[in-house]
């Protein structure tokens, strides 16, 4: 192509002025309008040849294709005609993204998408390196934006958010009927920034108000932790690029302590990556068995079995709850590897995506089967059962109390009732749990805030009101009681 381009931009040669100029010995009369019919002929003959060799030659070079007339003309006028007619200058590139957008929202899939580029590089960040937000994962469910976990102290479990808590407002603006795109963008922000969320929790129809400030997400997705009696606590936050060899880490960690059992915490983890789920599963399951199934659109089912290498060897329980979205793990070492499994039903998702870079940096996620565990249960919204069912102690489910607001004798409201019940669990009476802030619960603040060397008051704000989250969530953790009976279990089959 170069040298044919060269050729072209030679410049024409003029004739020396020694030289002759002959006339042609013979030509040809046309008429103006026969040449032009002659000319558009060829044209003609010779688009047609080109297009012919293109697409049926031997050596095929481009598929030449036509949208399909029928489906796509409606959008192609629409577009057309707000680009002529629409009495403001319309964004061109939102409006095809709106068209995308639409297109997959009609799936009624919430775990399909189509991410602009900003959208696409907060998804990227998610699984792959830290990032700027409060750090929950979250889904669409039925036109709700809905908490599926928190991780690991993160803002968002500082704040005392839990999974299937509903989003109702950012900033005082509705998110019901937003997309979880759109909420993330909404949520997400720089370091040290604050954003306020308003949420349901359970049941209750009263909505909870919560100021959390931004932070960096650490990228870090593997905490372990030795007790005494050498059973080794290990928690995956989520499943990102690095986790499966942050857990290898991990492992050796554990073992020049002198691992002689494992506890693996997968609560309040949104899944992530494919591969590393089943990596991990792998660790535990014999080589050749099945990990999970894999069933596409057109049924044909594809088993994906455990690889050969490293194998965990020591008697193992699984920690799970209404946040794990980590199932095919889940599944994996109980079906196959018959690891117990306790604490709370998982959360439910029995569907694979794939995400699809386009051309402009924008990204399609959208569903492309089911996932089966390796007996073939689809545990699609209905998630996994506990072996062993343990429930989390109700006060680790309260809301979060605002340190800015303050409550103080005489007051009435829900907020008053939730703090009154973090102070019985903490083993301070406060009277009646009835939302009334009376002299029972002023005498029970000034307890605790004697016994925490702060300012007695007997009121509750700022340093008194973070100091008693602390000690609760501190509470939460050290009595934690599906922890304890994994590690029973664990030490159990250790005496036998």
């Amino acid at each position: 192509m170069d040298e044919q381009k060269k050729q072209e931009e030679q410049p024409e040669v003029e004739p020396k002025a020694s030289e002759e100029t002959k006339p042609a010995g013979k030509y040809i009369r046309l008429k103006p309008f026969t040449l032009i019919m002659m000319i558009i002929v060829l044209i003609l003959a010779t688009s047609g040849i080109t297009i012919f060799a293109l697409t049926v030659g031997e050596k095929k070079v481009v598929e030449v294709r036509t949208p399909n007339h029928e489906e796509f003309q409606k959008v192609f006028d629409t577009y057309d005609e707000l680009n002529k007619s629409y009495y403001e200058k319309i964004d061109e590139d939102a409006l095809v993204n709106g068209a995308l957008k639409g297109m997959i929202e009609s799936l009624g899939d919430p775990y399909s998408d189509y991410l602009g580029k900003e959208e696409a590089t907060q998804f990227n960040d998610s699984i792959s390196s830290s990032f700027d937000g409060i750090g929950a994962e979250i889904q669409e469910k039925d036109g709700q934006i809905m908490i599926v976990s928190p991780i690991k102290n993160s803002p968002a479990e500082k704040a005392g958010l839990r999974p299937n808590d509903i989003i109702k407002s950012v900033d005082g603006k509705s998110v019901v009927g937003k997309t979880a795109t759109e909420t993330v963008q909404k949520i997400r922000g720089k370091k040290g920034t604050k954003v306020t969320l308003e949420y349901q929790r359970g049941k209750d129809s009263k909505l909870h108000k919560v100021t959390i400030t931004r932070d960096a997400i650490p990228i870090e997705t593997v905490y372990a932790k030795m007790t005494k009696d050498k059973i080794a606590h290990i928690q995956i936050t989520t499943f990102a690029d690095q986790t499966y060899q942050e857990l290898l880490k991990k492992l050796d960690e554990m073992e020049k302590k002198g691992m002689k059992g494992l506890v693996l915490d997968v609560r309040q983890n949104p899944g992530g990556i494919l591969t590393t789920a089943v990596n991990i599963a792998s660790l535990f399951v014999d080589a050749g068995e099945p990990i999970m199934q894999i069933e596409p659109k057109d049924g044909q089912k594809e088993i994906i079995r455990a690889q050969n290498g490293r194998k965990v060897d020591v008697p193992t329980a699984l920690l799970i709850d209404g946040g794990s979205a980590s199932e095919i793990l889940a599944a994996a070492m109980n079906e196959d590897a018959h690891i117990p499994l306790v604490g709370e039903k998982t959360f439910g998702k029995g569907t694979m995506q794939t995400a699809k870079s386009l051309e402009d940096g924008s990204t399609l996620k959208y569903t492309t089967g089911k996932w089966l565990t390796p007996e073939g249960k689809w545990i699609h919204k209905k998630g996994i059962q506990p072996t062993v069912k343990v429930d989390y102690p109700s006060y680790a489910s309260l809301p979060y109390l605002d340190p800015s607001k303050t409550m103080k004798l005489g007051d009435v409201s829900e907020q008053v009732k939730a703090a009154e019940k973090m102070l019985k669990a903490l083993g301070y009476n406060p009277g009646k749990i009835d939302g009334l802030y009376d002299e029972y619960t002023s005498y029970a603040v000034s307890r605790f805030q004697a016994n925490n060397k702060l300012t007695v008051d007997g009121i509750l704000k700022g340093k008194t009101t973070n100091k008693l989250m602390d000690e609760l969530r501190e509470k939460i953790r050290k009595d934690d009681p599906q922890l304890l009976k994994a590690r029973k279990i664990v030490l159990k089959e250790l005496n036998q």
